[in-house]
C-alpha cells in the first residue's frame, strides 16, 4: 500500500544517511563526475553524431579491462554495446542501461548543476546517474576479478520504444542470463513488480479540404478526429479510480494538420497518443476500444505495443536493500514502461530499483547524489553474495 504514497520517498530529507566516510566520498566524487560528463553530451534522436560520441564515450571506460570482450551491434540504425567475460554467451549477471534521453528544444539545457545534493540536469535521473554506477562497478568487478561471469549492456533508444536496442539483442542476439538487473524504475526502497503495458499509437484522418468561409463544401478531418478523441478519453476516464493510478491512461501528446493556411480546412488530421494500461487489460482490448472510439475512418498505426510486465525480484536483493539504508523496502509498481518487457517473455529474473530521482523527463531532472552511493554499495553487496565473493574492506574499492 506505500506504493501509493510513492512521491513522498522522492524527497532527499527521508534518506538520513550522509556519506562521511572517506571512500565513500571519494566513490561520491566519481559518480558525480561521471553522471555530469554523460549529461552534457546531448545524446538524444535528432543528435546522431552526440549520441555516438555518448556511446564512445562509454565504451572507452570499458575497453581497457582484462578478459573483457566488447560486441558493438547495430540494428535499425541504433547502436548497442554488450560487455562481458570472453567467449562466455550467458552471464550470470547481466547490468542494463540506457544512455539515450529525451529531447528537448533548448539544446543550452544539456548541462548539469551539483545543488542541494542533486544533479540537476537532462538524463541526470533517467537514466545517465545510473549508468555511471554501472560503468564504475564493471570496471571494479572485472579489476578484481577479470574473467568473473558479469556483463554489461548498453542501449540508444530505450526512450523511443527499446525495439532496436534490448528487443533486437533479445529476439535476433540470443541476449540471455540469469538474473538482469536495470535500475530504471522504482526508487532506493521500493522494487518494481510490476510495470504497466504500454501502446504509443499515431492516429490520422483524411478529409476533404475547402475554404474556410464555406466548410460546408468541406470535411474537416481534424473536427472529426477531436470528437473520436473526446469519445476516446471518457472510455477512459470510466476507469479512473480517485485512491490510486493504477488503472488505464490515454494521454494525446500531439495533434496536428499538414495545414499552414488558416482559411483553409485541412485534407488530413493526425495525432499521437500514450496509452498505459495494467493487467486484465491487454494489447488487444485496448486496441479495440480505441478502433470503437474514434471510428472506422481513422487509421491506427502502431509505434510500440508492449504487454503488462511482472516481475519477480530475488529476496535476496530486497533483504540488502534494507539492511544498507535502514529502512524497509516495498515492493512497487510502475506506471511506466522498461526494457525489462523484453526478457520477461524468456523467463529472466529482473531487478529494478534505483537511487532517489525526480522530475523525470524535464529540463530539471534529477538524481540524490547521497542515494547514488547507497545505490551503489547495494548492487556491490549483491553482485558479491550472487559471485560467492565474500566480503571486502571498503578501501580495496578499486574506484
Amino acid at each position: 500500500t506505500t506504493y501509493w504514497r510513492k512521491l513522498a520517498t522522492f524527497c532527499p530529507s527521508n534518506i538520513p544517511t550522509i556519506v562521511t566516510d572517506p571512500t565513500d566520498i571519494q566513490l561520491r566524487d566519481r559518480l558525480v563526475a561521471l553522471t555530469r560528463d554523460l549529461v552534457l553530451i546531448p545524446s538524444i534522436p535528432g543528435r546522431p553524431d552526440d549520441l555516438r560520441q555518448c556511446y564512445e564515450f562509454v565504451r572507452n571506460h570499458l575497453e581497457d579491462l582484462p578478459r573483457v570482450e566488447i560486441q558493438d551491434l547495430e540494428n535499425g540504425g541504433v547502436a548497442s554495446l554488450i560487455a562481458g567475460p570472453a567467449h562466455t554467451p550467458r552471464p550470470e549477471v547481466m547490468m542494463i542501461a540506457h544512455l539515450d534521453v529525451v529531447t528537448h528544444p533548448d539544446i543550452r539545457q544539456y548541462r548539469s548543476i551539483v545543488e542541494n545534493g542533486r544533479i540537476i540536469g537532462p538524463g541526470a535521473g533517467d537514466m545517465k546517474g545510473a549508468l555511471a554506477i554501472l560503468m564504475v562497478l564493471f570496471r571494479r568487478f572485472h579489476r578484481e576479478h577479470p574473467g568473473i561471469n558479469l556483463g554489461l549492456t548498453v542501449t540508444t533508444d530505450e526512450e523511443t520504444g527499446g525495439q532496436h536496442g534490448v528487443g533486437f539483442l533479445v529476439a535476433d542476439k540470443n541476449l540471455r542470463c540469469n538474473v538482469a538487473m536495470i535500475p530504471d524504475g522504482g526508487s532506493l526502497n521500493e522494487i518494481t513488480v510490476e510495470e504497466k503495458g504500454v501502446m504509443h499509437l499515431r492516429l490520422s484522418r483524411s478529409g476533404h479540404p475547402a475554404h474556410a468561409a464555406r466548410p460546408w463544401l468541406g470535411d474537416n478531418p481534424l473536427e472529426k478526429l477531436m470528437e473520436g478523441l473526446n469519445r476516446l478519453k471518457h472510455a477512459f476516464a470510466s476507469w479512473k479510480q480517485s485512491d490510486h493510478t493504477w488503472y488505464p491512461t490515454c494521454t494525446v501528446t500531439s495533434i496536428g494538420t499538414e495545414n499552414e493556411t488558416i482559411n483553409r480546412l485541412p485534407a488530413e488530421a493526425h495525432a499521437l497518443l500514450d496509452i498505459r494500461f495494467p493487467l486484465p487489460h491487454s494489447t488487444a482490448s485496448i486496441l479495440k476500444l480505441v478502433k470503437e472510439c474514434v471510428g472506422a475512418e481513422v487509421t491506427i498505426e502502431s509505434k510500440i505495443c508492449a504487454e503488462p510486465t511482472h516481475l519477480d525480484p530475488d529476496p535476496v536483493y530486497r533483504e540488502i536493500t534494507t539492511t544498507i539504508t535502514g529502512r524497509p523496502t516495498q515492493l512497487a509498481r510502475e506506471s511506466g514502461g522498461s526494457d525489462a518487457r523484453f526478457l520477461t517473455p524468456h523467463n529472466i529474473p529482473v531487478l529494478m530499483s534505483r537511487p532517489m530521482v525526480g522530475n523525470l523527463h524535464a529540463p530539471d531532472e534529477w538524481i540524490d547524489i547521497d542515494s547514488m552511493v547507497q545505490f551503489y554499495r547495494i548492487y556491490e553487496t549483491y553482485l558479491r553474495r550472487r559471485f560467492e565473493l565474500g566480503t571486502q574492506d571498503r578501501n580495496g574499492s578499486g574506484i
